[in-house]
Order: C-alpha cells, then sequence, then structure tokens
C-alpha cells in the first residue's frame, strides 16, 4: 500500500507526490514480475515454481527478483495490493455530506470499471486454497490497515489510533476482501466480467458491514 501523501496546511505537494521515473520503471518490473509469477502458479502450482524460474521468465537474474520480493509467494504481492490502492484512491474524493455506502455505490454506478485481467481472477482463488499465497493476500489487507485508518481519521478529525477508526477501517477492508474473493470465485469462468458485476458484489458487501452484527 502507498502512504498517504504529504500535506502542508492541508494540500498536497503533488512535486513530491508524482513519482520518478525510477519509481515508475521499478513499479513496472514488479507488476511484470507479479504477472509472471502468476501465470506459472497457474501452470505449475506454487511448489512447482522456482523463483529461478519466474526471474527467466521475465528477463532478469534471480538476484534481481530477490531484490525485490522476499520470497517468490510475495512476487504477486503488486497484484494484491493494485485494488487496495485504487480504493484508497477513491476515499480521498469521498464528499462530507455523503455516507460512504452511497458514495461507492454512486462511483462504481456513474464509473465504469475496466474488465478484470484473468490473471488477478486466477490469484485470488488460488489465495482460497494455497497457505502461502493466502498470507500474502491477509498481508496486503493488513498493510492497507494504517492508510485507511488515517483517511477515515482526517475525515473524521479523530485519530488513527482511535479503537472506533481502527474498528470502521477493518470493517471497510474486510468487506474489500469478501467482496474481492466473492467476485473472483462468482465469475471463475466469465474472465471478461464487466465493473457492474465488480460493483454488485462489493456494494453487496459494504451493505452487509454496514447493516452490521446481527445480533
Amino acid at each position: 500500500m502507498r502512504e498517504a501523501p504529504s500535506a502542508i496546511h492541508g494540500q498536497t505537494n503533488q512535486a513530491d507526490a508524482r513519482p520518478s521515473l525510477a519509481e515508475r520503471r521499478k513499479t513496472e518490473l514488479r507488476f511484470q514480475i507479479a504477472g509472471e509469477a502468476v501465470r506459472l502458479f497457474a501452470s505449475h502450482g506454487v511448489t512447482g515454481t522456482t523463483g529461478e524460474q519466474i526471474a527467466q521468465a521475465v528477463g532478469i537474474s534471480s538476484r534481481t527478483l530477490w531484490r525485490h520480493f522476499p520470497s517468490k509467494e510475495s512476487c504477486v504481492l503488486p497484484l494484491l495490493a493494485a485494488g487496495l490502492d485504487f480504493a484508497v484512491d477513491q476515499l480521498r474524493h469521498w464528499p462530507a455530506d455523503t455516507t460512504l455506502l452511497d458514495f461507492v455505490t454512486q462511483t462504481l454506478r456513474v464509473g465504469e470499471l475496466p474488465p478484470v485481467a484473468s490473471v488477478i481472477l486466477d490469484l485470488i482463488r488460488m489465495t482460497t486454497t494455497d497457505p502461502a499465497l493466502r498470507a500474502v493476500w491477509l498481508q496486503a489487507h493488513d498493510d492497507a490497515l494504517p492508510v485507511l485508518a488515517q483517511v477515515l481519521a482526517q475525515r473524521t478529525g479523530s485519530s488513527p489510533d482511535d479503537l472506533r477508526t481502527k474498528v470502521h477501517a477493518a470493517t471497510f477492508n474486510g468487506a474489500l476482501r469478501a467482496a474481492a474473493e466473492d467476485f473472483a470465485h462468482r465469475y471463475a469462468d466469465a474472465p471478461q466480467a464487466a465493473g457492474s458485476e465488480i460493483a454488485t458484489c462489493l456494494i453487496a458487501s459494504l451493505r452487509a458491514a454496514a447493516e452490521g452484527l446481527p445480533y
């Protein structure tokens, strides 16, 4: 997850927020590695794939691969974190007079989302069956928690360490994860599923969270 951009007197320093060419190239390489890792995992299984094979598929040395990722399973982290980064970016445009559920509903229905790449659907499905990939998936969401808490705290004027804020961040985070997993399994045979289907899963998940505990 990316950290919240720095701000002075309430305004973001755009020069500092803009990634350098080196950072963009690093990001592109990490996504390329992630894509090849998922392809190999899907073809040969996680245990049947080595870090050296992933590096060879990308056209880099094993040493370069290990500079970017500590394990072969962690190679997929950029793809898993991308959706969470998108959610955080959208939350920064959340109007003060609109509820979260209304904002997400309006945003998803007004802005058509692109089809989800089959590689991401394959990856999310694999995280529900492979323990090592599951750990990376959960780590992505764990990394997202403080970022979400910071966004919610800025909106309410509270502290990101406030228990209520952390619970709200965890609830939203859990709804995102449940929606992603539901979508991946529901549309396992439809890799070109449109944004409307993604929106339906996410809105249903957030609505369930907004209803609170059934006790």
